[in-house]
């Protein structure tokens, strides 16, 4: 379907912004209305949202200005609701994360499901590679359900199941035990930001930052 009105909302300091370039192109070649902002009180009215790296919650009033709002979150809700849910399953030891894309609603991470899939990493990619396949999907996601729409509407289903949830990461969660080894920490070190909340430790008083990259990523 072509000449759709569609919002990307994202926060305005995500790391996803580099990537979202990407998707208003290849929306606007399909001949869609793309306008992509930063406030989610700045939603027009039309026909989708999609929310991609974006911690703020819709209001109902915001939800009833476009027929669906679209959320790309990066696990099997309703398990893995919340904050950071990628980050968490790296350090829980997984590398086989469900990213789906399910409809906003009031209730923050409980609306319809609609599209599934599974990222599959080896255990070795750092955070710009790990972004890099989450963000890649995401796109993919949106434009496959903007090309299936309205049918996709139909395939639909409500979560079911207990909810976990996932808390906010912060800048303390990089620390590093100087008692344990590397390979211990080493899905830690996979999901730090070297800029925003680098790795950090602190040993005789003092408090000392490690940023990690790859030999051959330099």
């Amino acid at each position: 379907m072509q000449g759709l009105t569609i919002t990307i909302l994202s926060d305005s300091n995500s790391w996803i912004n580099n990537y979202i370039p990407d998707l208003v192109e290849k929306l606007k070649k399909k001949q869609h209305f793309v306008k992509w902002i930063h406030q989610a009180k700045e939603i027009p009215e039309g026909d989708f949202v999609f929310c991609l790296g974006c911690g703020q919650i819709l209001s109902s009033e915001v939800l009833k200005r476009n027929s669906k709002n679209l959320i790309v979150h990066e696990s099997a809700l309703p398990q893995g609701k919340g904050w950071s849910p990628l980050t968490w399953q790296i350090l829980e030891g997984n590398n086989e994360i469900p990213i789906t894309l399910f409809e906003a609603e009031e209730s923050v991470d409980s609306g319809k499901i609609y599209l599934q899939y599974v990222l599959k990493f080896k255990g070795n990619e750092l955070v710009d590679e790990l972004r890099k396949t989450q963000a890649e999907k995401s796109i993919e996601m949106c434009l496959e359900f903007v090309q299936q729409y309205p049918a996709i509407l139909e395939i639909g289903k409500e979560q079911s199941g207990d909810s976990t949830y996932y808390s906010r990461r912060k800048p303390k969660d990089s620390r590093l035990d100087p008692e344990r080894t590397i390979k211990e920490q080493f899905n830690l070190l996979r999901v730090v930001d070297n800029e925003r909340y680098p790795a950090f430790f602190e040993l005789n008083g003092e408090v000392y930052i490690l940023k990690i990259v790859k030999k051959n990523h330099q």
